[in-house]
């Protein structure tokens, strides 16, 4: 294959897509996604919580609690980097703008629903465009 092509074939390529966009459009309608947005969005009671831990096992316990609910809060976006395509600019752009806003805006919640929508309709919409997910479908340039 050629430098912007993809290794698999066009229908798998689509289908592949598909079920990324379905499975990150789902986990962003699911109340761990909330837990864990929640969690990531006010961290101060998760600092209490350790404050009284020994100096040693304190901090690397916060960072490890703290960055596993920022992990289960960004991972359904971040493997939308797969059919995006990892290297991808405007995608990198737009989903820090995404992760950005879940964490800081107080609609978060809302914008985490609203994405979890459109991954679902993008889910729909790739097997008729299958350029939406240039990073699996080859943008489009493979053949169909």
């Amino acid at each position: 294959a050629g430098l912007g092509r993809t290794a698999l074939p066009a229908a798998t390529g689509t289908a592949v897509a598909a079920a990324v966009f379905a499975v990150s459009g789902l986990y962003q309608l699911t109340p761990l996604k909330d837990r864990c947005l929640a969690r990531c969005r006010s961290p101060i009671g998760l600092m209490l919580r350790y404050a009284s831990y020994p100096r040693t096992s304190r901090d690397l316990r916060a960072g490890a609690h703290h960055g596993a609910f920022c992990l289960g809060c960004c991972w359904s976006l971040m493997v939308l980097l797969a059919a995006f395509g990892v290297m991808n600019l405007w995608a990198m752009v737009a989903l820090t703008a995404v992760i950005t806003a879940e964490k800081l805006a107080p609609a978060g919640h809302r914008i985490a629903r609203v994405v979890g929508f459109a991954s679902l309709a993008l889910a729909v919409a790739v097997f008729w465009f299958p350029a939406l997910a240039p990073g699996l479908t080859g943008g489009g340039m493979a053949g169909m």
